[in-house]
């Protein structure tokens, strides 16, 4: 039997006598606490809402709360130019080379020209000229390890294979139209390498047994045959792993609509048959791969769209150097991005991987989900093509070199064993032996007004003494906080399209006066400004004024902070700015308005958020950066300050739209009985921050909510929501805090007041800070002392990571 519409009715539920109950149909509420108001966002951009096996990666992108954005110099300017992006280079310890037209070899203690510039021309291929543009470079193996590093391979986009000398800059020897098509690869395999062309012929050529010198003339030559146009290629122990570029997946049109496969060929004689493996997992074309030393039975495959596909190796677990049959597993997907993984390289215990916004991030693959541990601008803006390990630095030049090409048509240099943050945090750890420390109170008040007046605080006696006893909550007099914060949300009616719209195109691009606020924006905000000024006066001694440090206001937020005057002249690099989030970053009914500045040595940043503030956090460029000569001890992690994770104390407080998993009537009879634990457990923002590894705020603390839900009454009453909607109360207005240590952060209460005149209630926190004051001469003695240990260290980290390449490349 039909409906109506012309559809069968709904699945009817059969529950037997002495079944339980099963979980009631109940349609989303839609007062904004589902995803029906929470878009997914991405740089300030809508993303949609994942399905499928995308679901769960979105939700396990890697942490990134605590990684250093200190890039790992050798030393600044550690750069060598390329002749277009998409130039050729090699690199063997102090020596790196590239090649399009021209080779030209580079010296990386002086850096200042290249050494030699060798025209191709040169090179005695035939004539008359087609392109010999050079496409592929590598050093070959050598039988003197003295001689490792010098003679190059360089295969041209018409074919040939020629070798160079890039010590002496003498050409050695040709082989012409080897291939049919350009060299696309050469790599060295053992004692022997693998040139590849676009065609798919590759060549396998190996030293001769009789003892002579590996070169162009004197080796053994082995073919195998690839499918054309390889978009990756790379060699892990005995198999070569290779996949094609976009639109020609070498498996078939059977396999094209479950995504890309892999082929893999053993390069033991006697091992043609290559395999082909399938992600179990609907992912983009495959676009680079690597293994991590420390977990050396696993293989890493980078993708478009932002996955990490995981391999066991089998029976090559164990690195041994003999033909194995067992096929690679598919264990695992990682969701590490939003946008496409260019270049995977594994260096020691990390997996560092680049992005097409020139951006390399260094993983940590150990817990669940992953942890970035290091996140540096290596190519500007530019995407990165590749990432490589030079193995031969260890023993030329005693560093893991690790280089990286960008678009940009740059080579840049890297410390494999991120020297540099082993020194920062070992002198973080030693702060107290160069640093003085100080005590600062803090008072964080939030509260969405729903477009309150403040003369509306007039209507009780709640309403009346709600500022006055706010701000001495935390003490007055010689006690009275340091630093008062309040953040509002809904200051003007966002149902009002005249308001709204009024709000956003008179202050859009306005830049305030300090001290001012843009005359022509709604009177609301400079009502509740005055009357927030005026109440500090009034409430605080004579002896005890404060100045105004920031406001600012976006489209129903609004944000004042008030300094002590005593304390304002240890403040510097003051900012605040706006987020906005609503309408994919183009409107400011949801988002967050975030200030910060240093104190002495330490740097604070308070955000006021409206909705939940997940993705703002690791927003860059939030606000401008600090050079490191003018206040580089106030940052974390290696920031300069632009953003919100680089200062040392974050306070995040506002409404940030958490509910509570229950029926209303259940959390209301909870609430009259005084079980508040009970509705804690199902809170979403403490079920979160404790359940899900993944989850933004989970670096972040609470003090203990000993008080009930803040949301949602009836305005003037003490009825929870009555009208149509009668939506659940919950604690919506939060005040979280996170610190570098978080021994520096002592909370002094947690509390809620009952002022009425809104549909939430207001909260404060109040807290006490450590600050910091470094003294230089006695960081720089204790800096001495830590790059002394670095240097012991260092030579046992590189001896570990040597052995390792003796047994996966077999140099």
């Amino acid at each position: 039997m039909h409906n109506a519409n012309g559809f069968l009715p709904p699945p009817t539920r059969v529950i037997g006598a002495q079944d339980a109950l099963p979980p009631a149909r109940r349609p989303p509420e839609s007062d904004g606490s589902s995803s029906e108001e929470e878009e997914q966002e991405v740089d300030g951009q809508p993303y949609p809402t994942p399905t499928g096996p995308f679901k769960k990666r979105l939700e396990e992108l890697p942490d990134a709360t605590h990684s250093s954005r200190r890039p790992p110099h050798f030393r600044p300017g550690f750069e060598v130019p390329l002749s277009a992006h998409t130039g050729a280079v090699a690199v063997a310890g102090n020596c790196v080379c590239t090649a399009s037209h021209h080779i030209r070899v580079y010296d990386l203690d002086t850096l200042d020209s290249p050494i030699y510039v060798f025209d191709v021309k040169d090179a005695g291929l035939p004539s008359p000229l087609k392109d010999h543009r050079v496409t592929a470079l590598a050093f070959r193996p050598s039988r003197d390890i003295e001689d490792e590093g010098r003679f190059l391979w360089c295969g041209t986009k018409d074919g040939h294979l020629f070798e160079f000398d890039a010590w002496s800059g003498v050409f050695r020897g040709a082989r012409q139209g080897v291939h049919l098509g350009a060299l696309t690869h050469i790599l060295r395999y053992g004692q022997s390498m693998v040139t590849i062309c676009d065609q798919g012929k590759a060549l396998i050529s190996s030293a001769l047994e009789d003892g002579s010198e590996f070169g162009m003339t004197s080796t053994s030559i082995r073919s195998l045959r690839l499918s054309e146009k390889q978009g990756f290629v790379k060699i892990f122990g005995n198999h070569l792993w290779t996949a094609n570029g976009p639109g020609n997946n070498n498996a078939g049109a059977a396999t094209a609509l479950r995504g890309p496969s892999l082929r893999i060929y053993d390069l033991t004689p006697g091992n043609p048959t290559p395999k082909t493996l399938i992600p179990s997992d609907a992912v983009g074309q495959v676009t680079s791969g690597a293994v991590i030393p420390s977990r050396p039975e696993y293989v890493y495959i980078g993708h478009e769209g932002g996955c990490v596909t995981i391999w066991m190796r089998g029976g090559e677990r164990s690195l041994e150097v003999t033909p194995q049959s067992d096929v690679p597993v598919h264990v695992g997907t990682v969701k590490i991005g939003t946008s496409d993984v260019l270049a995977l390289e594994g260096v020691r215990t990390r997996l560092w991987a680049g992005f097409r916004n020139g951006m390399i991030l260094a993983y940590d693959v150990e817990p669940i989900p992953w942890r970035v541990t290091n996140t540096w601008k290596a190519h500007e803006d530019c995407p990165v093509l590749k990432i490589d390990v030079d193995p031969l630095s260890i023993d030329k030049c005693a560093r893991l070199t690790v280089f990286s090409t960008g678009r940009n048509e740059r080579v840049r240099f890297w410390d494999g064993l991120l020297g540099v943050d082993y020194v920062e945090t070992e002198l973080l750890r030693r702060e107290a032996r160069y640093s003085l420390f100080y005590d600062l109170k803090i008072l964080i008040c939030s509260w969405n007004i729903d477009a309150s007046r403040p003369d509306m605080l007039t209507c009780n006696g709640e309403s009346v003494s709600f500022l006055p006893e706010v701000l001495r909550s935390v003490g007055d007099g010689a006690d009275a906080p340091d630093i008062i914060v309040f953040g509002f949300q809904e200051v003007i009616d966002l149902e009002s399209r005249k308001l709204t719209a009024k709000t956003v195109l008179l202050t859009s691009g306005k830049k305030k006066k300090e001290g001012t606020l843009a005359d022509k924006v709604s009177s609301q905000y400079r009502l509740w400004l005055d009357q927030l000024s005026l109440s500090i006066r009034t409430a605080m001694p004579l002896d005890c004024p404060y100045s105004v440090v920031h406001f600012e206001n976006m489209v129903g937020l609004l944000t004042c902070v008030f300094v002590k005057r005593s304390e304002r002249h240890r403040i510097k690099n003051s900012a605040i700015t706006t987020m906005k989030r609503g309408l994919g970053g183009r409107y400011g009914n949801k988002g967050a308005i975030a200030a910060r500045f240093t104190i002495d040595d330490s740097s604070l940043c308070f955000i006021n958020s409206k909705r939940r503030p997940h993705r703002i956090l690791e927003d860059k460029s939030v606000f401008p950066a600090i050079a490191l000569e003018e206040d580089g001890f106030a940052f974390v992690g290696g920031g300069d300050g632009s953003m919100i994770l680089d200062h040392e104390t974050c306070f995040l407080s506002g409404d940030l739209n958490y509910r509570i998993d229950q029926r209303r009537e259940n959390v209301i009879a909870s609430i009259k009985a005084g079980e508040l634990d009970y509705l804690l457990q199902h809170d979403q923002l403490s079920k979160e921050r404790k359940n899900n590894p993944a989850f933004r705020l989970r670096s972040f603390r609470e003090a203990p909510i000993t008080f009930p839900p803040t949301y949602k009454y009836d305005r003037r009453s003490d009825e929870f929501d009555t009208s149509e909607k009668r939506r659940v109360p919950a604690w919506c207005d939060r005040i979280l805090y996170r610190c570098r240590d978080p021994q520096r952060v002592q909370y002094l209460h947690y509390r809620r007041y009952e002022a009425n005149i809104s549909d939430h209630r207001p909260i404060s926190g109040g807290f006490h800070i450590t600050t910091r004051l470094v003294q230089p001469e006695l960081r720089d003695t204790e800096k001495l002392i830590v790059e002394q240990e670095w240097r012991i260290l260092e030579q046992e980290l590189l001896r570990e990571a040597h052995r390792f390449y003796l047994r996966e490349m077999r140099l």
